[in-house]
């Protein structure tokens, strides 16, 4: 079967459990047309270039997909019909990556820097009350 990466944006009015509940809702539209996700990913809230339908930001998901393109296509035309989704993108690839996605590397990253500088401020603030 044909590997897909697909993201889509949702509304930021949406709540994140909202999200979760669309990610499981085209998941099984996915699944019950022959297909399987192999991979999702929950992005988080991220301010969008330009407005798109009057948002500022949205709610990023990715999904990495083992379906045939009759899944694909269902998947999409109910996105469609979703008002809560602002844009999607399907991208046919040769190979699925088994990693985490270049977004989660750096949110990863972007917390273990705040960690870092939270654990380091925190023990100069400590120091200076003692002098």
């Amino acid at each position: 079967m044909p590997l897909y990466e697909h993201i889509f944006l949702a509304r930021q009015d949406v709540t994140a459990q909202q999200v979760e509940t669309m990610i499981d809702q085209y998941k099984g539209v996915v699944e019950s047309n022959g297909g399987k996700v192999e991979k999702t990913e929950m992005w988080g809230v991220k301010s969008l270039a330009y407005r798109i339908k009057k948002n500022r930001k949205a709610h990023f998901a990715m999904f990495n997909l083992d379906a045939p393109a009759a899944a694909v296509a269902e998947m999409e035309r109910q996105m469609r019909i979703n008002e809560d989704i602002l844009r999607f993108m399907t991208i046919r690839v040769d190979a699925l990556d088994s990693e985490p996605s270049v977004m989660m590397q750096k949110r990863d990253r972007d917390e273990r820097k705040e960690r870092e500088r939270r654990d380091r401020d925190g023990g100069y603030a400590a120091e200076t009350e003692e002098a």
